[in-house]
């Protein structure tokens, strides 16, 4: 007897008990429903939520390959083992086995925290609520371990996992209901309950934090960090678009990034108006702050002139602000729902996200909190968006009538 058929048999047996949710949703994410419709009318499409999360999934894995990779580069250029890629994309020197060893000895596991703590206390909630499980976890879980640091303890990501869930998701009522993005909401709870692990020059390159303090130690500081110390940095337009610098797992390659937002934007699953919007707030403020420092404004020896002074445009090539526009700012259930409010709400993201980095030294990545504060507003955008309508309709009706 072949799988399919054994969770069938289990489905039919455990049908109208607490357990059935479990084998339902193994028999749905495995295989095609056995119920065929029998007359009347039908729409008749191929996608349905689990082969969009699917899609989702599939547009992340190029990012999650490369995190691979570049972790294993990371350590190893740190170490000074290793010279600095040369060649491009393509480089041999960045394409090796070591490299990818290294970084799926890391990642691997936080993959596996994430699915396996998350899809736990999905099927514990099913269970004991007797609703179904739903597929909305398929795509956080994927976006939880490319958002965190390589070196990141896994039970600080167990609790971390295990709160996004229940508090930011199952609280409201599971996947449709929550006001938060999952995985941001997991990210907060990291970076609020455990700062030390989520910032500073130790955590983003493997065996930095094991190092610190020894005389071969290294240090993986990522750009934003270095210039919000008004430091130079040593990476080239090239790197920062291909991905070759220190960052959380999947935020490093812009290009990548890039390909994911063709996929989701070809497949009409992610919002192509919130991602061009975002952008634009994001150049656009990015712009100001370079007229503010051009014009002398602001002194050399301040604080926010290196991020200031950035070319506006560089600010989506560096740390997570791409990856986050892309991936999470799109949303469907926590991002606007309207075609107007999608562009006020991916702007305001863009606008925000630059202004936090400048004006908050101690975390120069704003996207997090940018994303999480339209989170709250999206309704409320939606809300005036529709009124909106519904005045200028009624002022048209008015008009005909008179």
């Amino acid at each position: 007897m072949g799988l399919k058929q054994k969770l069938h048999r289990l489905k039919e047996k455990y049908k109208g008990t607490k357990m059935a949710p479990a084998f339902n949703a193994l028999h749905t994410f495995l295989y095609l429903p056995n119920e065929t419709t029998h007359g009347g009318t039908h729409v008749k499409a191929a996608d349905d939520l689990k082969r969009t999360m699917n899609i989702v999934i599939m547009a992340l894995v190029p990012c999650l390959i490369f995190g691979m990779f570049n972790a294993g580069y990371q350590h190893y250029l740190a170490l000074g083992e290793i010279n600095a890629v040369s060649g491009g994309f393509f480089s041999s020197e960045f394409w090796t086995m070591s490299n990818f060893s290294v970084g799926a000895w890391k990642i691997l596991p936080l993959v596996a925290i994430s699915y396996g703590v998350g899809l736990g206390i999905e099927f514990l909630f099913a269970v004991i609520k007797g609703h179904e499980v739903e597929e909305g976890y398929l795509v956080t879980g994927m976006l939880v371990p490319l958002i965190v640091p390589v070196d990141i303890p896994l039970w600080m990501l167990v609790v971390a996992v295990a709160f996004g869930v229940v508090i930011g998701k199952e609280v409201f009522g599971g996947t449709g209901m929550n006001i938060l993005n999952p995985a941001l909401t997991i990210r907060a709870f990291l970076f609020f309950a455990y700062p030390t692990w989520m910032s500073g020059d130790k955590v983003w390159v493997h065996g930095a934090v094991e190092r610190a303090g020894t005389p071969d130690a290294i240090s993986g500081e990522t750009i934003l960090g270095s210039l919000a110390q008004n430091k130079a940095f040593e990476y080239d337009t090239m790197d920062m678009l291909f991905g070759f610098i220190p960052g959380s797992v999947g935020e490093t390659s812009t290009l990548l990034i890039i390909l994911g937002a063709l996929i989701l934007i070809f497949t009409k699953i992610g919002s192509w108006r919130i991602m061009l919007s975002s952008i634009i707030g994001a150049l656009v403020m990015g712009y100001l702050f370079n007229v503010v420092a051009e014009l002398g404004w602001i002194s050399e020896s301040s604080k926010f002139y290196s991020l200031m002074s950035i070319e506006f445009w560089k600010h989506l090539l560096i740390g997570g602000l791409a990856f986050g526009i892309v991936y999470m700012a799109t949303d469907p259930v926590t991002a606007s729902q309207t075609n107007k409010g999608k562009w006020f709400y991916g702007f305001l993201i863009g606008f925000i996200s630059v202004m936090i980095r400048v004006f908050n030294p101690a975390y120069p990545e704003g996207v997090m909190l940018a994303i999480l504060l339209m989170n709250v507003f999206a309704p409320t955008i939606d809300h005036y968006v529709l009124q909106g309508n519904i005045k200028r309709r009624a002022k048209r009706l008015k008009v005909k009538t008179a």
